[in-house]
């Protein structure tokens, strides 16, 4: 009797592969269901609430497109083409010294969330002080200067935004970084000695590893950003103007509400501008909240700091990093705006 030889079992990649939709299929479906729906579906968008949602939702998202994509190309040229080890030449040997001076580093250079947590890994693995590589990743998405061009466009004829953004964002890398000296832990930080999406790892070429960061961090954040439009615009064309209007006429509590959506929300920070620039119910300092605690802490800056550091820094790392950025956001507002 012959023996029947086992098929080899399936590798996780085509297990995935199956489960994964035909993109194809999926247009195919869509256009279908439009096509068959479009009576009700042309009802609906002719509505005035429709109508209004769709501007406000369009406008956000074209204004801010540009500064996302032109961000994330300069993001993924920093990640890729500037050695990690340039920063460890560079910073003072000093820590003290070495946060202030990380924190107008990242003013300089331009780097998106999602590349700024491997760059300060790497930074990390290469010898520079955690309490320097913190400052750099809080400072690098949050004040560099594409974030404060896209704010100045968002904000026309308000340049104490910005400079007010500008404050917050460095108030929140030097205090994030000289906590760390202070009370840190070597314990609570395991970097993992993946470089992830954004950075460089000195295997392969580097054009390849420029453009799978610009594709990656392109799909990322312009999903975000959708996400982000998308909610804009429900809060200006759904949500009941008296709702907002008592939840901004509470100073405390429109600065929290603010600033807990910018968590949720997870909005890259060359676009999050133009969001906050929409929500004219809240008072600068509130709309100032949003803009400073995004790029300091969100959803998926929580995952990636679990992946690259350890869960035991993330859980301490996220609340701590919220309260010192919600601070800084009513200090700064208060003086400035």
């Amino acid at each position: 009797m012959a023996v029947m030889e086992d098929a080899p079992a399936a590798g996780p990649d085509t297990v995935e592969a199956r489960r994964r939709p035909d993109p194809p299929l999926v247009l195919v479906l869509v256009l279908m269901l439009a096509v068959l729906f479009q009576g009700p579906v042309r009802r609906a968008l002719a509505a005035p609430v429709m109508q209004d949602w769709t501007t406000v939702f369009l406008a956000v998202v074209v204004q801010a497109l540009p500064f996302l994509v032109f961000g994330v190309l300069l993001s993924a040229v920093i990640a890729v083409f500037v050695p990690a080890s340039f920063f460890a030449r560079v910073l003072p040997a000093r820590p003290a010294l070495a946060v202030p001076a990380a924190g107008l580093a990242g003013a300089v250079l331009p780097g998106c969330e999602c590349a700024s947590v491997p760059v300060a890994g790497a930074l990390i693995r290469r010898g520079v002080t955690p309490a320097a590589a913190f400052a750099f990743l809080v400072s690098a998405p949050a004040v560099n200067p594409v974030v404060l061009t896209a704010t100045a466009v968002a904000f026309p004829g308000e340049p104490r935004m910005v400079v007010a953004r500008l404050a917050a964002g460095l108030l929140v890398a030097c205090a994030t970084g000289w906590l760390w000296q202070r009370v840190g832990r070597e314990g609570w930080l395991r970097p993992s000695r993946r470089m992830g999406h954004g950075g460089y790892d000195g295997q392969g070429r580097r054009g390849e590893a420029f453009w799978a960061s610009v594709r990656h961090d392109v799909l990322h954040a312009g999903g975000f950003l959708v996400l982000g439009a998308a909610a804009a615009a429900t809060l200006k064309a759904v949500v009941p103007e008296r709702w907002l209007g008592s939840v901004a006429g509470v100073p405390v509590v429109s600065v929290l509400a603010l600033a807990v959506l910018a968590v949720l929300l997870s909005i890259c920070s060359e676009a999050d501008a133009f969001v906050a620039a929409s929500l004219t119910q809240f008072s600068p300092t509130a709309r100032l909240a949003f803009l400073v605690v995004g790029p300091v802490i969100d959803l998926k800056l929580f995952a990636l700091h679990a992946a690259t550091f350890g869960r035991a820094f993330a859980l301490r790392f996220a609340p701590t990093a919220f309260a010192v950025a919600l601070a800084a956001s009513a200090l700064t507002g208060a003086v400035l705006l």
